[in-house]
């Protein structure tokens, strides 16, 4: 998918292509969207051969006692009308809803599908965008203007078929001036479709600036910047109006040279006619029944100018979606995936990895890693920031793959397995955890959605989250905010060790799992977590030496390799990069005890 600042492709309509399988799932509604809309055109088409008669036979004596037959037959004609001008709006603006609908959820899932190097360099603004500021373009298209076009292309080919019945000569001097029309609005349709997708790309931009300063309003407060911010989403916003402004004045000029064409062609038809009925070789009844049916034409051929400018906004805003259901995760299960054993041992190794993010391929964040963990070993991942700890997880988790080497579980490569099948013998609680803007209850049961109420409160229990929760205002049915702002991050921290356990999983990957907690917290999550370690592969990246110490075994890394490997006295034994490690650890931690001592004293 494009990123923002690359240049773009110019819309066509053939970007529309895309929602036609969406739509033709609802054929039933399309066909009867058809029956009204030929029920309308035709009762349309009938008024003009009434004028007709009225104009060349109803004013002479004989014909007046045909007036009242002529004007009653047109009511009818005018209730088949507006009948089905109705059933004709209906059923195509519900069909325009049901596809857009259908659309945002095939876009929506396929985002849910891609894998995090697509996220690393998209912004989730823009997507967002995409999926709300796009579809109802399109669905504004897709419904009105739809049924505008489609009435209006009817209405135009039975128009011109009765002006050929009614004057063939008149109808040559009609058809020969469509390509004069025609041409100037298909090269004037280009400027619009490249200022309109200019447009949606600056509305794109300045929602994608909106949505990350909103997430990051204390931090933007915090440092005083809600001036500055508020500025800069001003000029993002004026970029916006300027681009629309430019799309609107090419549409306004794309508008008034179609009606002018249109209409001159008209008067000059009218003029030539009259011409004729001067000479005799028209009636007036005729030349009132072509002009009615040019002017129906021309009107129709306007209004299909109009909807083509609307149409090009929404193939740039579908062409933009588009971009998403064509991107193709680069995570994804093979054919025919290779099956994890069962029941899952919780064996994990990689062999050779070398691995670069896509985002930075410059440089390497892990170089031909080696190690094995053995099913229920609990193993810590120890090094420097950057030294790869938390890539390791990323790449146990398939989140990428490696660019050689390969990662095992279970003896299978998995690589060759599905990713959902693997990631559910996986638990994960991250450094920074997410917490959605539901309750408690359903953040812990994300994991695992079919889990009973008091399975929930049992491994909030075990998290030691339980106290808290019950403090609430509505207990486990607490709303706790978007990325859970109502809650402080050992809380939050709780929440996700409560979900690791929820899903309880073989292979268990913590993350820093306790270091947004406090003293007294960490104790207590600690003896949660040494319970939930029991009996599964436990990978632990911590960098305080209490979670450390309680590792079977220390993986020391260094610029993505392996450089030590023991346990924590046979490492300090060592006196290399863990005892500096350690020591920095120590001196931390006597800083803080005499720090307390102070504290006491006074």
């Amino acid at each position: 998918m494009a990123s923002a600042d690359e240049p773009r492709s110019r819309a066509s309509l053939g970007a529309l292509r895309p929602l036609i399988p969406f739509a033709m799932r609802y054929r039933g509604r399309i066909a009867a969207a058809l029956v009204a809309l030929v029920a309308a055109a035709g009762a349309t088409l009938v008024v003009p051969v009434a004028i007709r008669r009225v104009v060349d036979v109803g004013f002479s004596q004989e014909g007046v006692a045909m007036i009242d037959a002529y004007f009653g037959a047109l009511i009818g004609v005018v209730a088949l009308l507006a009948a089905a001008s109705a059933a004709r709006y209906y059923f195509v603006v519900t069909l325009g809803e049901r596809v857009i609908a259908d659309l945002r959820s095939a876009v929506f899932a396929r985002l849910t599908l891609l894998d995090p190097s697509f996220f690393d360099q998209a912004r989730s603004g823009e997507l967002v965008s995409r999926l709300t500021a796009d579809a109802a373009q399109v669905k504004a298209v897709f419904g009105v203007s739809l049924s505008i076009l489609l009435r209006n292309a009817v209405l135009f080919t039975g128009a011109v078929g009765m002006m050929v019945w009614t004057s063939p000569w008149l109808s040559v001097l009609v058809l020969a001036a469509i390509p004069v029309i025609v041409f100037p609005l298909i090269l004037s349709g280009r400027g619009v479709r490249r200022r309109s997708r200019a447009a949606q790309d600056r509305l794109a931009d300045a929602s994608a600036y909106a949505t990350e300063a909103v997430g990051a309003v204390r931090t933007m407060q915090a440092f005083g910047m809600g001036p500055a911010t508020a500025s800069r989403f001003a000029a993002a916003s004026e970029d916006a109006f300027l681009a629309a402004r430019a799309s609107a004045r090419a549409r306004a000029l794309l508008t008034g040279v179609a009606i002018f064409l249109i209409s001159a062609s008209v008067v000059g038809v009218l003029w030539y006619g009259a011409q004729g009925v001067a000479s005799g070789a028209l009636t007036a009844g005729q030349l009132s029944q072509f002009v009615l049916y040019a002017v129906f034409g021309a009107s129709a051929l306007g209004q299909l100018s109009e909807v083509y400018g609307e149409l090009t906004l929404a193939a740039g805003a579908a062409e933009r979606l588009g971009e998403i259901l064509r991107t193709e995760p680069a995570i994804a299960a093979p054919a025919r995936p290779a099956a994890l054993p069962e029941p899952p041992r919780g064996e994990v190794a990689f062999e050779g990895v070398t691995f670069s993010y896509p985002a930075r391929p410059e440089r390497s964040a892990l170089h031909d890693l080696r190690f094995t963990v053995a099913p229920g070993e609990r193993v810590a991942l120890v090094g420097p920031s950057g030294a790869g700890k938390s890539t390791v997880l990323q790449l146990l988790l398939r989140f990428y793959d490696p660019d050689s080497g390969r990662v095992c579980v279970d003896g299978v490569p998995i690589a060759t397995a599905d990713p959902d099948a693997l990631r559910r013998r996986l638990s994960l609680v991250p450094q920074d955890p997410i917490v959605f803007s539901g309750s408690v209850l359903d953040n812990i049961r994300y994991g695992r959605p079919e889990a009973t109420e008091a399975q929930v409160v049992r491994a909030a229990e075990q998290a030691h989250a339980d106290g808290f929760v019950r403090t609430l205002p509505e207990g486990y049915a607490t709303l706790v905010g978007e990325r859970g702002v109502t809650l402080s991050g050992g809380q939050r921290q709780r929440i996700a060790i409560a979900r690791a356990i929820l899903k309880d999983a073989p292979i268990l990957l913590l993350d820093e799992a306790t270091s947004a907690l406090d003293a007294e917290s960490e104790r207590a999550v600690q003896a949660a977590l040494d319970l939930l370690m029991k009996g599964r592969t436990t990978l632990v990246i911590a960098h305080r030496l209490a979670t450390i110490r309680a590792a079977d075994r220390i993986l020391v890394l260094d610029e993505g390799r392996v450089v030590e490997e023991g346990t924590h006295e046979a490492l300090l034994a060592r006196n290399g990069l863990y005892a500096q490690l350690a020591a920095l650890q120590f001196d931390v931690a006597a800083d803080e005890a005499r720090r307390r001592e102070r504290l006491v004293a006074v």
